[in-house]
């Protein structure tokens, strides 16, 4: 089994099992320990209560090693795995063949089983259950796939069998605390000692015997840029962290013991006043109390911890950090899909822009192939009630994109194949272009767009066209006046990409994002990156002082070839100013200052979303051919003339 092709499970993971504060013998290495815990000016603390030691780890203490040099051995028929461990938990990577089975154990410890690859049927105390999982698929015209990572968090005293799939399975187990069972497996015979039990002080935060997705979980900012899912049990805590580019962690000490293995990116790992470069499935014992520090690559690096015990301090800032989420989405707000354009009429291709007007949902519907080739004879621009019907307004005369409510219950439309702005009537007719030049020449791509109080309007063209030669310099950012004057307020290839647009609900703040920036296949780079830039508008629509405003998350394959395209497309705003964006990874919600206040899950990557219904405080959110709803404790600002 070569693991180097299954870490997609622990998407950007960065394994560290935590396992005691007991330090291992040697007094040259305490001395010199002592000596730099003085010299970081650190404070040692120590866990009373831990057991001894009964069974000694199998990775030794700041010694770096490859998964892979672990030997493979059967712990069942079909069921091939790799096991390390210390002294208070274990974890086992575990192949199995389509079919394969795990017999049904008494569990003797709490456990936690992720699903890295395939599928699963499990039973727990005799109820069936499945789980799956899903690689993160690339964007094109057609379709895109999220990635999914079902896992189940298991107490002592539990019943468990598990099935793999027709396709097989590749699974990792964490145990607190060890197994004799399984480290016999190992091929180590002579244990006569039982593990001494240990009970933790923390309760869980995960409810036993339900199978989650990884990513519903809460991302948690442990430090800046760097963000985690937590997992606690109630004698060991998983932490799934990610670690932005050429970031650094500073000497540090914490009283748990650590196990870090390295799933995505590099990792210079510094062990007291020693370097060493950490890669993929690479993993290190970090004694409790020991002085260590990490300077990121260039790839940015994602993780798994298992700490044991259980941090409090984590727990504190997850729950800390859910709890301000759940101001934003209430604690049981579901994602709800209202329609599959594939399985109802007319169908939806690829679904943009929607806007709540006159309590009806608005939105384009954009026909693409799977190379990007549009075709307006097969777009439409659709009318949605709240119960998930509708129908097209208007169909086989332009590929719309970004809409927006206009004078007299109209809507604003980017016709973005046509190279215009226009507005249009809520049965489709067409009153008049409002804007197709400038400079002389035709505007390229209408992307999205944003009305002030006074009726004028921004929009940004990324020159998204299938024409070869564009019209204008460079992509740009324009501003309408009401007397219909139009001004291009950014400079062209300013933004590499610039997608959504915002103003804040006082008028005095415009916020433009960036979609694609620094890739290799792309034809403009810019210093925008994965930014959300806020501006200030000024009297006559122009926009002064740039600033970075909040800064995307990026999905693991942008980040492997150093890109920084974080997918960014229609934003949200509501009334009090926090920011709602689609991305790549889903949709990430700012507060009004720009701090990153947690993300939605979906299938799809989603595309764009606005707020609607009576109180306008459910989210809208549209992903090709699907459209869902999620409530929201916020009530959503449109600028209705």
């Amino acid at each position: 089994m070569n693991l180097k092709n299954c870490p997609q499970l622990f998407v950007g993971v960065f394994f560290v099992v935590l396992f005691t504060n007991c330090k291992p013998s040697g007094q040259e290495w305490e001395a010199k320990n002592r000596e730099l815990i003085k010299q970081y000016g650190l404070s040692e603390k120590e866990i009373e209560g831990l057991p001894k030691e009964t069974v000694p780890p199998n990775l030794d203490a700041a010694k770096v090693k490859n998964l892979e040099a672990f030997e493979q051995t059967e712990w069942h028929p079909g069921v091939k795995g790799r096991t390390v461990w210390g002294k208070g938990a274990m974890f086992a990577i575990l192949e199995l063949n389509p079919g394969a089975m795990i017999p049904e154990e008494l569990l003797e410890e709490e456990r936690f089983v992720l699903l890295v690859e395939g599928s699963l049927d499990l039973k727990v105390n005799g109820a069936s259950m499945k789980m799956t999982s899903r690689k993160r698929e690339a964007q094109d015209g057609t379709h895109s796939g999220t990635p999914r990572m079902d896992f189940i968090y298991l107490e002592k005293g539990t019943k468990l069998s598990i099935t793999a799939g027709s396709e097989g399975a590749k699974i990792c187990q964490v145990f607190s605390p060890p197994q004799l069972e399984y480290i016999r497996k190992t091929g180590i015979k002579d244990l006569t000692k039982e593990i001494e039990k240990y009970q933790g002080l923390n309760s869980p935060n995960i409810e036993a015997n339900k199978v989650y997705d990884l990513f519903d979980i809460h991302l948690t900012e442990l430090a800046p840029g760097a963000f985690t899912r937590v997992l606690g049990g109630s004698n060991m805590m998983l932490s799934f962290i990610s670690m932005p580019p050429n970031s650094s962690f500073g000497h540090h000490i914490h009283q748990e013991e650590q196990i870090m293995a390295i799933l995505r990116g590099t990792v210079n790992e510094i062990l007291l006043d020693n370097s060493e470069l950490m890669e993929t499935l690479d993993v290190v014992r970090i004694p409790g109390n020991y002085v260590h520090a990490a300077n990121i690559g260039a790839l940015g690096a994602e993780a798994l911890d298992i700490f044991w015990p259980s941090r409090s301090d984590y727990l504190a800032k997850a729950n800390e950090s859910k709890a301000r989420f759940h101001e934003f989405i209430p604690e049981d707000a579901k994602l709800e899909l209202l329609i599959d354009g594939k399985k109802t009429k007319p169908e939806l291709f690829f679904t943009e822009g929607p806007k709540w007007m006159n309590g009806k949902l608005y939105f384009s519907n954009m026909y693409f192939d799977q190379d990007w080739n549009g075709d307006p004879k097969q777009s439409s621009i659709v009318e949605m009630l709240p119960d998930g019907s509708y129908r097209n307004i208007t169909q086989g005369k332009m590929q719309a994109n970004g809409l927006y409510p206009y004078k007299n219950n109209n809507l604003l439309v980017c016709d973005m194949m046509g190279h215009k702005v226009v507005e249009m009537t809520s049965l489709g007719q067409i009153i008049r272009v409002l804007v197709d030049q400038y400079d002389g020449k035709p505007i390229d791509g209408p992307n999205d767009i944003i009305t002030d109080t006074k009726g004028g309007f921004y929009f940004t063209d990324p020159q998204f066209t299938m024409e070869a030669e564009k019209f204008q310099p460079g992509r740009a950012v324009y501003y309408v006046s009401p007397q219909g004057e139009i001004k291009r307020i950014t400079e062209p290839n300013e933004f590499a990409m610039p997608n959504g647009i915002l103003l804040s609900p006082d008028g005095k703040t415009l916020y433009i994002n960036n979609c694609f920036d620094k890739e290799s296949w792309y034809p403009v780079q810019s210093e925008k990156e994965n930014f959300i830039w806020a501006y200030d508008v000024q009297e006559d629509g122009s926009i002064s002082n740039g600033r970075q405003f909040a800064q995307v998350l990026l999905t693991e394959d942008v980040l492997n070839r150093e890109g920084r395209s974080s997918g960014a497309d229609g934003m949200a705003i509501d009334k009090e100013g926090n920011i709602y964006v689609a991305t790549f990874y889903g949709v990430q919600i700012f507060d009004n200052t720009g701090k990153f206040v947690g993300m939605i899950n979906l299938p799809s990557f989603p595309v764009s979303l606005c707020f609607g219904d009576d109180d306008m405080k459910t989210l809208y959110i549209v992903s090709y051919s699907k459209v869902f709803k999620i409530r929201t404790n916020k009530e959503g600002y449109i600028n209705y003339l």
